[in-house]
């Protein structure tokens, strides 16, 4: 075991701005996932210590992207022609899913990955839903598509939640279309005999995830409720997206797909509802009490028109919140955190919902804490070594005193400011260049077109 020092020009220190930190850490003799930690934390020190690595600007905890499909971003631009809804960017969307092979998929997720370590992410929760090949026929290894995602974030130097995610049906009661084959195990007790093949690595967590309500029948919400439970893992759950999946849910079952998931034990302290948009006062009552997280994803809600959910009542209700960029319109988790604050201010003409420490700290502690990452999230000793640094000096961030960087980085910059992303102590990204990948654009270009059809 060694150590090394950074020097952080200025740091987010959860409450405020410190002026010259010492950071720490212990490193070890591998790349992305070797647990490498913050050691100690010095502040006051004006100058930096010899042989330090100095890191100009505000350091912050690493960002955490809580939901990703990492495939969709091969759908940038392509779904802006014309207009349309939500179902019919779906469609699109099958077909681009329909050409994912082990080989590709893991070309376009680890150049994704790299794009959000450019952004300053540090740890993703993939909401990974293509298990299998066109038609259904499992892959010789059943997890292929899932470890290649998991091999795709070591190569591109991030932390990764891998949230296996059942996707049964099309609809209540109606079985997979023939786009959907590939993503259905059969049955939950199928899905969690795949799933249980996963193993953790340094840099990997195995999590599980309902698809919807839609997508699960309500009899086996609970075989995959159960399996999370065995094994405190984070379990994530789109819910309530859409209207016309609350009109169905109340059609078939009588009830809310919040409260469709409470009678099923599926709401709790390690369960977050994706969007969480469309929801009754009892509903939000039911995510708040039961300590269930709400994940929001403002940029891909933006996107799709899905509108805006109630994240002040949830979080006031209990919910902790946390953020993603979904489909990757953008990804830029200090836009994802902008956005929340701006759509409340949009809708109740009002400002001020959310401090910007706030806002950081749903973009990275609470981000992590619903992947499962629960030590990550912070600078302080004992908390892995994952941190990212925006520079204070370009067009949109010059100006403002250094005190103020935290409002900086959330309502002015974006992620083309950021200089440097460190994972477990080892630079990632230096000096706006990564470290791993060495021509990003590229590798997402050559991934896009590989996709093509």
């Amino acid at each position: 075991m060694t150590s090394k020092t950074y020097w952080l020009e200025h740091a987010w220190l959860d409450t405020h701005v410190e002026p010259g930190v010492a950071l720490t850490v212990s490193t070890s003799g591998s790349a992305a996932g070797q647990d490498g930690r913050i050691a100690a934390v010095r502040t006051g020190v004006p100058t930096p210590p010899p042989g330090a690595e100095i890191l100009r600007g505000l350091t912050l905890p690493g960002l955490a992207n809580a939901h990703s499909h990492a495939f969709h971003r091969a759908l940038r631009g392509t779904v802006q022609v014309g207009s349309g809804t939500f179902w019919t960017w779906r469609e699109v969307m099958y077909s681009v899913a329909d050409r994912l092979t082990p080989e590709t998929y893991h070309a376009l997720a680890r150049a994704v990955y790299a794009e959000m370590a450019l952004a300053g992410v540090t740890s993703v929760g993939e909401f990974h839903y293509v298990h299998h090949a066109p038609g259904g026929t499992p892959y010789a290894d059943p997890n292929a598509m899932g470890e290649a995602l998991i091999a795709a974030a070591a190569e591109a130097g991030i932390r990764i939640t891998l949230l296996d995610t059942a996707y049964l049906s099309s609809g209540f009661g109606q079985p997979p279309t023939t786009h959907q084959l590939r993503f259905s195990d059969g049955d939950a007790e199928a899905w969690a005999a795949r799933s249980s093949l996963l193993k953790e690595q340094d840099h990997a967590r195995i999590g599980a995830a309902i698809h919807s309500v839609r997508a699960v029948p309500a009899d086996q919400l609970e075989t995959v409720a159960r399996w999370a439970e065995e094994r405190r893992a984070p379990l994530h759950v789109h819910l309530s997206e859409q209207t016309a999946e609350n009109e169905a849910c109340l059609e078939v079952h009588g009830c809310t797909p919040t409260q469709l998931l409470a009678l099923h034990g599926v709401l709790g302290r390690r369960t977050t509802g994706v969007h969480n948009t469309h929801l009754t006062a009892e509903d939000i009552s039911l995510i708040g009490g039961s300590g269930t997280g709400t994940c929001m994803c403002p940029t891909t809600e933006r996107d799709l028109a899905d509108g805006i959910g109630p994240a002040v009542a949830l979080q006031n209700e209990g919910s902790p919140l946390s953020l993603g960029s979904d489909s990757h319109a953008v990804i830029d988790l200090l836009e994802e955190a902008r956005a929340m604050e701006l759509n409340e201010r949009l809708r109740t003409r009002t400002r001020g919902h959310w401090t910007a420490a706030a806002l950081l700290r749903a973009a990275s502690a609470d981000g992590h804490a619903a992947l499962g990452w629960d030590e990550a999230g912070t600078l302080e000793p004992g908390a892995l070594a994952d941190f990212t640094t925006i520079t204070l000096d370009t067009v949109r961030t010059a100006g403002p005193l250094p005190r103020l960087g935290a409002e900086t980085a959330v309502f002015a910059a974006s992620a083309a400011d950021v200089s440097h992303t460190v994972v477990a102590g080892r630079h990632v990204v230096r000096d706006g260049a990564h470290t791993l990948v060495p021509d990003v654009p590229k590798a997402l270009a050559d991934a896009v077109e590989a996709l093509r059809g």
